[in-house]
């Protein structure tokens, strides 16, 4: 038997500008102090925020903008605070993967009265209230965080980053912009664009693979590597980058349908929260040899991802290698600052990760990561 599961998104907006989307969201949703956990860059550098608060008017009673990258706990906890200081009762985001999944541990935190970082462990047991203030996201990325009702935060004291999860957690609203999403590095949006091409990949490839998310990966495959290429060539094309917004959408769907990810997700994980290699960048730095090293199991699964980039006569791991490079992202585990040394840990902390025990061909002890390691060096 396969279930499917339907997420409780209402919905996502797009071809809106996102300060009116949100202002009308507000509105509907009948929230009179909206919270808003915003990009550094962003508040910085552009007027987005600005136009935000301008169109939340007075309903807007605050802004946090010191969420760090892979969402530190301290982080989460200095935002709690200002947001049970306002008594948010909306969150808004509007930023890359960091804002989307701090506002979600916020969200949680203040449901289940965390004020310490010590706190959060309560959180990971699954037995927590459910948020009590909605969130809306405006991603500038393409990481897709804020289509999962899952979390990832980073435990500083140990290096780990663990997954906070509650049905509760799925952003009420998602508006996908890209005017605003224009101020995103290009490196940045490259790199996240491999991140959701990595869902997509993954989702198609499992041995938990559905018609459903089946069908919305292999249309979000072809709009990524399309909308990424045309960004590189021209890097003021809104229409790619707006078609890489919806392909970030859609590469989420085997996930939130209920497809595992595999291995090139896993060990991120632990190059992102134990090395600080940038999210984006871990697929870029993995996808390729975890595909290589499953394709003597999954062949059929991977020429769909073959005839999704355009080339049956190559494998999908080759193709793959050869999109990421053509986007000037990152290759080489070796050439990216992480030594041979430093494999077994990797692969010792992979295992415990909860998409590698998901992977399509079996992975049965670190031996078999330190193959991978090795096929990524």
């Amino acid at each position: 038997m396969t279930r499917i599961a339907l997420t409780p998104m209402e919905a996502v907006f797009h071809g809106t500008p996102a300060a009116q989307a949100v202002a009308t969201e507000a509105e509907r949703l009948g929230a009179r102090r909206v919270f808003v956990i915003a990009s550094g860059t962003l508040c910085r550098e552009t007027d987005e925020v600005k136009k935000l608060k301008s169109a939340l008017g007075t309903r807007c009673a605050g802004v946090f903008d010191r969420m760090g990258a892979h969402v530190p706990r301290g982080d989460v906890i200095a935002a709690t605070a200002a947001a049970r200081e306002v008594s948010a009762d909306l969150i808004v985001t509007i930023g890359g993967g960091s804002p989307t999944d701090g506002a979600k541990a916020v969200a949680l935190c203040l449901a289940n009265d965390v004020s310490t970082v010590q706190d959060i462990d309560r959180l990971l047991d699954g037995d927590v209230a459910a948020p009590a203030a909605p969130q809306i996201s405006i991603p500038t990325t393409l990481s897709a965080g804020e289509f999962s009702a899952i979390a990832g935060v980073t435990n500083e004291a140990t290096g780990t980053k663990d997954m906070l999860r509650h049905p509760g957690l799925m952003p009420r609203v998602v508006i996908l912009d890209a005017g605003v999403a224009r101020h995103t590095p290009d490196w940045l949006f490259l790199s996240t664009g491999v991140r959701a091409i990595d869902h997509c990949v993954e989702g198609i490839c499992s041995q938990e693979a559905n018609p459903f998310g089946d069908a919305q990966a292999l249309h979000g495959l072809r709009l990524l590597a399309d909308g990424l290429t045309r960004i590189k060539a021209d890097a003021t094309d809104l229409q790619a980058r707006q078609d890489c917004l919806l392909g970030a959408w859609l590469s989420m769907g085997p996930l939130t349908s209920g497809v595992p990810m595999g291995a090139s997700h896993g060990i991120g994980y632990v190059l992102g929260a134990r090395y600080g290699i940038p999210h984006g960048h871990t697929s870029c730095l993995m996808l390729p040899a975890v595909m290589a090293w499953n394709a003597s199991v999954n062949a059929d699964r991977q020429m769909l991802v073959a005839e999704a980039l355009g080339d049956v006569s190559e494998s999908a791991s080759n193709l793959l290698h050869k999109l990421i490079a053509s986007l000037g992202q990152p290759r080489g585990l070796l050439a990216n600052g992480i030594s041979r040394d430093v494999f077994p840990d990797i692969a010792e902390a992979a295992l415990h990760t909860p998409w590698v025990p998901k992977n399509p061909r079996s992975i049965t002890g670190a031996d078999d990561v330190m193959q991978i390691l090795e096929l990524a060096a």
